[in-house]
């Protein structure tokens, strides 16, 4: 077997079985490395890790871990800095922004007193999001002065970074989303996700379903650039069907989940993404 990859964990997912499964199948011995049980010393001394997938769930593990390996030459995907962009909704908007990529209207405040002023001006609905955070946790619809009032207010004795209030507008759309999985230059697959029943949010985790949708050139188009955007190379692009602006990006996944999209559409992610690491050895 040839050796030089490792998969680093912190929960083991679907994903992560299917990524070793690939490389066993392709005579590669990578290595799954737990990071709950990495310690890393910050010299110069060498680490021998090869190549590094990086598929931590916790936010802190991934970008603490990514910042420490990267920092002493390890090559891992994704870098340091798409941990930073893509792990930060706000990041990621600004930076789509100065890209000139389509992306629904948001807005952040710092305050419950602003955070309200800005909704009183901009007018409801609108969707309360953490700008660090997954599976539609957190997020919540503003329906009215006194719903917002009521969440704004909630959480203003949790962590800071809850009280940094990401605004966004509540998209006219169908009732579904996109998931684009792209590899390096290209998106190799995607799908549309359908809100569960009763539920607004398109979450696999809240009941929604999938089902598989053929990529267009625009898709792709914008995929790459929201990639780019945030210098990714393994990413899941999530986007809206606006009825008035079309295509709207309002996500970049750096650990990006693809067991549905594999499910739907039948093309071995997994497989494709060990080719990729494995192309981008040093």
């Amino acid at each position: 077997m040839s050796s030089g990859l490792s998969i680093l964990y912190d929960t083991i997912r679907w994903e992560e079985k299917a990524l070793f499964d690939a490389a066993k199948e392709k005579g590669i011995d990578a290595k799954m490395v737990d990071c709950k049980n990495l310690s890393i010393n910050l010299d110069k001394s060498k680490e021998e890790y090869g190549t590094v997938i990086q598929r931590c769930v916790s936010y802190y593990r991934s970008l603490h871990s990514t910042a420490a390996l990267e920092g002493k030459g390890v090559n891992i995907i994704n870098s340091l800095n798409t941990s930073i962009f893509a792990g930060n909704k706000l990041f990621t908007h600004m930076l789509l922004l100065k890209k000139g990529i389509p992306t629904p209207f948001s807005a952040v405040a710092f305050s419950q007193e602003s955070a309200l002023d800005l909704l009183d001006k901009k007018g409801y609905p609108m969707v309360i999001k953490p700008t660090v955070g997954s599976w539609g946790r957190m997020i919540a619809m503003l329906k009215d002065k006194e719903s917002a009032e009521a969440i704004i207010e909630s959480r203003e004795s949790m962590y800071p970074i809850y009280q940094v209030y990401y605004l966004e507008e509540f998209v006219n759309r169908p009732p579904r989303d996109i998931r684009a999985i792209v590899i390096g230059d290209r998106v190799v697959a995607a799908i549309y996700r359908y809100s569960g029943e009763d539920q607004w949010k398109t979450n696999m985790a809240l009941g929604g379903r999938a089902e598989e949708l053929k990529v267009t050139k625009e898709l792709e188009d914008i995929c790459i650039k929201a990639t780019e955007a945030v210098q990714g190379q393994i990413v899941g692009v999530d986007l809206m069907e606006s009825k008035e602006n079309g295509l709207v990006v309002h996500e970049v996944n750096n650990t990006t989940e693809y067991k549905n999209t594999v499910r739907v559409t039948g093309v071995n992610i997994p497989a494709m993404m060990i080719d990729y690491a494995m192309s981008q050895g040093k």
